[in-house]
C-alpha cells in the first residue's frame, strides 16, 4: 500500500495540532481502502455486523456532513447518505452503492468541512445543538479525531481479513 500520509507535528499550536491529526486519520481510512475492488470494499466483517470498508467511507461522509454542515454551519442541505428514519443506510446499502460515488462524496464533505473549520474560531459554537447542548468547534474537532480513530481500528481488522495487510 502506498502511504501518502504526513505525520502530525510533535509541536504546533492547538488548531494546527487538531486539524493535522484529523487529516491524518482521514488519510488513514483512505490508505486502508487503497487498491481494493468494489467487491472487497463491500465485504462485510462478520455476522451480524453490516460493517465494511465502503460502509465506513459512507458513514464518515455522513459524519462529516452531520458535524460540519448540519451542526456547525447550520446548513439545510440534506444528508447525502441517510434519509430521515434511516440511521443504518451508510452500512446497510453498500451492495448497491457505487464506491466511486461514495469516495467522491466523502472527499466533497471533507473539503467542505475544511472550509467550515478554517472559517471558525475554536471557541465558535455550532448553529445547532446536540441533545440540547451547545458544541464548540474545538469539541467537534476532538470528536472527529475520536470517531476516525475508532473506525480506523475497524478498518485495520477489515483490511487484514481481506488480504492480510496491516499497518498503522
Amino acid at each position: 500500500m502506498n502511504d501518502p500520509r504526513v505525520p502530525p507535528p510533535f509541536v504546533a499550536d492547538e488548531r494546527a495540532m487538531l486539524t493535522t491529526w484529523l487529516d491524518w486519520h482521514r488519510q488513514t481510512l483512505e490508505v486502508k481502502c487503497q487498491g481494493l475492488s468494489e467487491a472487497w470494499l463491500r465485504e462485510r466483517s462478520a455476522p451480524p455486523s453490516a460493517m465494511s470498508l465502503l460502509g465506513l467511507v459512507r458513514h464518515m461522509a455522513s459524519v462529516e456532513w452531520a458535524w460540519f454542515r448540519f451542526r456547525l454551519e447550520g446548513s439545510d442541505v440534506p444528508n447525502p447518505i441517510k434519509g430521515p428514519g434511516d440511521p443504518d443506510a451508510d452500512f446497510r446499502d453498500v451492495d448497491t452503492a457505487s464506491a466511486e460515488e461514495s469516495f467522491a462524496l466523502w472527499h466533497t464533505e471533507i473539503a467542505h468541512a475544511r472550509e467550515v473549520s478554517a472559517s471558525l474560531s475554536l471557541d465558535a459554537l455550532g448553529k445547532r445543538q446536540r441533545h440540547g447542548e451547545d458544541c464548540s468547534h474545538r469539541w467537534v474537532l476532538v470528536h472527529m479525531i475520536e470517531e476516525y480513530a475508532r473506525h480506523n481500528g475497524h478498518a485495520d481488522l477489515l483490511r487484514e481479513r481481506i488480504d492480510g495487510a496491516t499497518g498503522e
